[in-house]
């Protein structure tokens, strides 16, 4: 069963880095013409978010299901955002905008908050109380 809930865990970790991704090019009235470039953003996320989250443990099954364990996702983020930013800009052979990388990390640390809340409020503490 804890299998099945990681693998939900993670489904939801690259949805809300896909949601964060939209939103960003869509702030920007770019969304309509974005197309392929929105992997310019999702995927160095991605690496980040991948590289940051095991790390400090995330996918682990007493941190994911304890409540008082999702703030944990807040240091993944701040982690992932700025190593994001900085594969992004390497990936487009461009600057590193400072404020780019400061709100991709804001936004990214609050969209995962919210997410890890609501699939521990859904799923997880049911399976820990179970």
């Amino acid at each position: 069963m804890k299998n099945n809930l990681l693998i939900w865990l993670i489904l939801g970790d690259l949805v809300t880095l896909f949601l964060l991704t939209v939103v960003g090019f869509a702030s920007h009235q770019e969304l309509g013409t974005a197309g392929w470039r929105l992997l310019t953003t999702f995927l160095p996320l991605c690496v980040g978010w991948m590289v940051s989250a095991p790390f400090l443990g995330l996918y682990r099954p007493d941190v994911y299901t304890r409540s008082a364990q999702i703030w944990k996702s807040l240091w993944g983020m701040l982690l992932a955002g700025p190593f994001a930013a900085l594969l992004r800009g390497i990936w487009l052979n461009r600057p590193i905008l400072p404020v780019f990388a400061i709100v991709l990390t804001a936004s990214g640390m609050l969209g995962m908050l919210l997410w890890r809340l609501l699939f521990w409020l859904l799923i997880a503490r049911r399976i820990r109380d179970g």
